[in-house]
């Protein structure tokens, strides 16, 4: 009895992560990966997200710098113009005091 109550608390201690992982969750449906954007244009950042316990709401970063601050968890977000080369675009799920929680979707876009 003894040896079933510690597997039910290791169980537990580790499905709860889990739980919360799966909760949470980053979609990116504009621009893909990979995609070729016009320097010349604002070209917007097309996503969905998930929030799930301990998030708050999302930052988007574009080259590690912090780009915006969002509190919808649908929508589009049109980016400042970008200089021609490679850039790497993420959102990270933040909670209230703006702690990146560990959960980030990122893609990498080239532009010309």
């Amino acid at each position: 009895m003894r040896n079933l109550s510690m597997l039910i608390l290791v169980l537990a201690s580790v499905a709860a992560p889990l739980a919360t992982a799966a909760e949470t969750k980053i979609e990116i449906s504009s621009p893909a990966d990979g995609a070729k954007l016009d320097a010349m244009e604002q070209n917007k950042l097309d996503y969905n997200v998930t929030l799930g316990s301990g998030a708050d709401h999302i930052h988007v970063y574009v080259d590690g710098k912090e780009a915006a601050l969002l509190r919808q968890t649908k929508g589009s977000y049109t980016m400042e113009t970008l200089s021609p080369g490679n850039h790497e675009i993420c959102i990270k799920i933040v909670n209230k005091n703006h702690t990146p929680i560990g959960v980030e979707r990122c893609i990498k876009v080239g532009v010309e």
